[in-house]
């Protein structure tokens, strides 16, 4: 069975976001979410954000309705969420509003599987951008209704599990920074001299500009989505076709840690250390290497300070602001005040971490292999494989709305129902 091919506009409203000026105060308040893409990138429905407008401001906004689909078109290209009540968005992000033969969330899905397709309709400027017109023109695969239906209950299922596997990852996490603390107490609390970042690190560089390529061709090599959930994820790397002399210039060393100077306000700081997988990894552009110097800092003891609140504070007050994007140069990286315990606490907190990775390592490829599974359904979900046996199992059904779906969006009769 071939699914009818739609532009986007023939089935839905598209919606560009706009922001109401900022030089009036009295637009922002706490009545309408305001979502920026920072607050794309997750399945489950947005009814807060970290700004909101007042009710005056949303007068000026473009309202959307629950169940809107939100879809990044300039920078983070693709990055997709869905309304959880009426909001707005801004300028940064196209919206699709669903008429009566397509399902939110199977658009939601739909352009989560296609960020690959809307990357390569957007421009290549330095910020990407896929303006609406071209954006509405994208085709979307219009199933019957019920398979639509079918299709998101499936994907739903799946997309649960993975969502607690992640909680269950986040509160891990939390271990860490207790094991800090009863390690070193508050370190900056001058119990011990401190030495600027930059003299207890052997180097501090920019990752390799070569282009990046999604094909699996040559290193793998990182990007700021590498490192977004603050731990080396390797299904986010992408790869660059280079000689062995020019990648071992940038292959990363065990103990590596990755520093994010450009990103959103609110990634700005975030870091992930290098543990020796994948093999060959390189250090790709847009984020620091940090290479701590064994000799004053062990790395998980470096990485664990990089992490603190106090620290994450101090390179906030630093940063430099521009539209959705911050950045901190060398010059105050580097000038960070970092207290050295003697090496001993700190190699036992390392070994104290090394426990801790041995135990929750596994956990870590539960994680992968659900993201993996997540991935697989996604890609027979649109290709149709993913209902195969359901269609077959409802063909008379599926047949009628069919036939009820050519006629409401005026297409030839499906040749199924034509024979």
């Amino acid at each position: 069975m071939t699914w009818p091919v739609m532009p986007i506009k023939s089935v839905a409203q598209v919606v560009t976001g706009n922001t109401p000026p900022k030089s009036n105060e009295e637009n922002y308040g706490a009545d309408f979410p305001w979502v920026k893409p920072p607050e794309l990138g997750e399945t489950v429905p947005i009814v807060s954000t970290a700004e909101s407008l007042s009710v005056r401001g949303a007068k000026q906004a473009r309202l959307l309705p629950k169940d809107a689909v939100m879809v990044c078109c300039i920078g983070s290209i693709g990055r997709v969420g869905i309304a959880g009540t009426e909001l707005a968005t801004n300028q940064q992000i196209n919206s699709v509003i669903c008429g009566g033969e397509l399902n939110p969330r199977f658009a939601m899905y739909w352009f989560m599987r296609s960020t690959e397709m809307l990357t390569a309709a957007a421009n290549s400027a330095v910020v990407p951008i896929l303006n609406k017109g071209n954006f509405e023109k994208l085709g979307v695969p219009l199933p019957p209704l019920s398979e639509q239906h079918r299709i998101v209950e499936l994907l739903d299922q799946a997309d649960a599990m993975r969502r607690l596997r992640r909680e269950a990852d986040a509160k891990a996490a939390r271990i860490l920074p207790m094991l800090f603390e009863k390690a070193f107490g508050n370190p900056f609390e001058a119990r011990w001299h401190s030495l600027p970042l930059g003299e207890v690190v052997t180097s501090m560089r920019n990752g390799t500009t070569a282009d990046q390529n999604t094909l699996g061709k040559g290193y793998p090599v990182t990007r700021i989505e590498t490192i977004s959930a603050g731990v080396i994820n390797l299904r986010r790397v992408r790869h660059v076709d280079l000689t062995e002399e020019q990648a071992e210039r940038w292959r990363l060393q065990k103990g590596d840690i990755l520093f994010s100077h450009i990103n959103s306000e609110t990634h700005i700081g975030k870091t992930a250390i290098y543990e020796g997988e994948p093999t060959n990894l390189l250090h790709g552009m847009n984020l620091l290497l940090l290479r701590p110097d064994s000799e004053k800092v062990a790395p998980a003891y470096l990485f664990a300070v990089l992490n603190s609140p106090e620290v994450r504070a101090y390179y906030r007050s630093r940063c430099k602001r521009a539209v959705n994007q911050a950045s901190l140069n060398q010059k105050d990286i580097s000038s960070l005040p970092v207290p050295v315990p003697p090496m001993g606490l700190q190699q036992k907190f390392s070994s104290s971490v090394g426990r801790f990775n041995a135990i929750f390592g596994n956990e870590r490829v539960s994680t992968e292999r659900l993201e993996d599974l997540f991935d697989v359904l996604l890609k027979k979900a649109f290709s149709g494989q993913l209902t195969a046996k359901w269609r077959q199992a409802h063909m008379q059904e599926l047949l009628v709305e069919m036939q009820q779906q050519a006629k409401a969006l005026n297409l030839p009769m499906p040749k199924e129902i034509a024979a």
